[in-house]
C-alpha cells in the first residue's frame, strides 16, 4: 500500500530543490572576449552573426592559437573539431530567408558557424544546423547544412576579432571575419526578387490587396525587377479598376504603359500616355518627357513639353520642360529662349544654379540633356 507523503518531508524537498536551484545559477560577469552582434539586410532578407570577440593580445594566432586543420580539443564528444570562429559559445549564423554561400544552398534558419584554417591560406567555412553547443567541442559533421572552401586575404592588424559586411549591393554582401592580419570573407547572395514576389503575393491575399496603391506597387515591383510581366500586367490592370469603382490615374497609366513597352506593344503603350496626360501634374507630364529623352525618343519628348506648357500655362518648370526638348533635337537657340524663362520662374537657388549652367552649355553648342 501506498503510503501518504508527510507535509514536513514535501517542504523539506521543495526547499532542497530550490536549494539546489539557486546553488547552480551564475552571475552575469563581464567576459574577457566580449559578446557582439552584426546584421546586414540584403532586400528584404535580414543576415545577422553573433559572435565573441578575442584580442591578439600579443600571441601567435594561426597555427598555433587557432591550429591548422581539424584537432582533437580534448574536451566534448567530437573527436576532430574546427576551430568555433570566436570565442566561448558557437558562433551564430542567422538568415531569415533562404540565401546561396558560394554558390550553394542555405535555407533560411539559425547555424552555428565553424572555420577550418590551413596552412596554405584556404578555409573551409562551415554552417551546423547544431546552433545550441558550446564551441566547437560537439561538433559533429552529420549535423553540417553547408560547407564552403574560401580563400584568406592580409590585412592590417585587427587586434579584436571582428565580423564585418563588405562590398553590400542589391541581391549580395560579403562576409568576413578579420583577426590578427588575416581575413576570411565567404559572399552571400540573396534571390530577391523571387523572396519579394513571393511575399506580395502572400499579402495581396489580406487586407493589403484591397488597396490600389499595393497592386501599383507590386507591378512596378516586377516591372523593374525581371518579374513576370503578365503578371504585372494584371496586377496593375487591378489597380485601374479598383474594387469597386475606376482608380485610373497617372500613375497606375504610366506603369501599364511602361509594361506594355517591354512587351512591345509601343502603340498600345503611347495611346495609354495620351490617356494619361490629363490626369497628370505639371511635374509628371515633365517626368514623362525627360524619360522620353533619356529613350532616345525626342520628337515625341518635345510633343509632351509643349502639351504640358499648353495646358499647365506659366507654370513652373514647363519652360524648363521645352528647353530640354528643343536641345534635345537641336534647336539650341530656341531652347535657349525657354530655358531663360524658366531662370525667372526657378522656385529656389537650386534649380537656378542648375538653369545657370546649362544656360552655359547652350551658349556652348552643347546639349542639356
Amino acid at each position: 500500500m501506498k503510503l501518504p507523503v508527510p507535509k514536513v518531508m514535501v517542504v523539506g524537498i521543495m526547499i532542497s530543490l530550490a536549494f539546489i536551484s539557486v546553488s547552480n545559477a551564475q552571475l552575469d560577469l563581464p567576459r574577457g572576449s566580449q559578446m557582439a552582434k552584426i546584421s546586414q539586410r540584403i532586400g528584404t532578407t535580414d543576415i545577422t552573426i553573433v559572435y565573441s570577440r578575442p584580442s591578439v593580445n600579443g600571441r601567435e594566432i594561426w597555427g598555433q592559437l587557432v591550429p591548422y586543420g581539424m584537432n582533437n580539443l580534448g574536451f566534448g564528444t567530437a573527436e576532430e573539431s574546427p576551430w568555433r570562429a570566436g570565442a566561448n559559445e558557437n558562433t551564430i549564423f542567422k538568415t531569415t530567408h533562404d540565401i546561396s554561400i558560394g554558390g550553394k544552398k542555405l535555407p533560411a534558419g539559425k547555424y552555428g558557424l565553424h572555420m577550418v584554417i590551413n596552412e596554405d591560406n584556404t578555409a573551409k567555412v562551415i554552417f551546423s544546423r547544431n546552433h545550441g553547443a558550446w564551441g566547437s567541442y560537439f561538433y559533429d559533421p552529420s549535423e553540417d547544412a553547408l560547407q564552403v572552401d574560401v580563400v584568406m586575404t592580409e590585412v592590417p592588424h585587427v587586434e579584436q576579432l571582428r565580423f564585418e559586411f563588405n562590398e553590400v549591393a542589391a541581391t549580395s554582401a560579403v562576409a568576413s571575419l578579420n583577426w590578427e592580419k588575416k581575413q576570411i570573407p565567404f559572399k552571400i547572395e540573396v534571390p530577391v526578387t523571387d523572396i519579394v514576389l513571393t511575399e506580395i503575393r502572400s499579402k495581396m491575399q489580406n487586407q493589403a490587396g484591397f488597396n490600389r496603391q499595393t497592386w501599383e506597387q507590386a507591378a512596378n515591383y516586377a516591372l523593374n525587377n525581371g518579374g513576370d510581366l503578365d503578371e504585372a500586367m494584371g496586377w496593375i490592370d487591378a489597380a485601374i479598376a479598383g474594387q469597386f469603382f475606376s482608380q485610373k490615374n497617372f500613375n497606375n497609366l504610366a506603369i501599364k504603359a511602361q509594361i506594355l513597352t517591354q512587351k512591345g506593344k509601343t502603340a498600345e503603350a503611347n495611346a495609354i500616355m495620351q490617356e494619361a496626360m490629363p490626369l497628370g501634374t505639371v511635374f509628371q507630364v515633365h517626368g514623362y518627357g525627360r524619360q522620353l529623352i533619356a529613350t532616345g525618343q525626342k520628337d515625341k519628348a518635345l510633343e509632351v513639353f509643349k502639351w504640358n506648357a499648353k495646358n499647365h500655362k506659366g507654370q513652373w518648370p514647363v519652360d524648363y520642360g521645352l528647353a530640354r526638348g528643343y536641345s534635345a533635337v537641336g534647336n539650341y537657340k530656341t531652347a535657349l529662349k525657354h530655358l531663360k524663362i524658366a531662370e525667372g520662374r526657378a522656385p529656389d537657388t537650386q534649380n537656378q544654379n542648375a538653369i545657370a549652367t546649362n544656360v552655359e552649355k547652350l551658349q556652348a553648342g552643347t546639349d542639356i540633356n
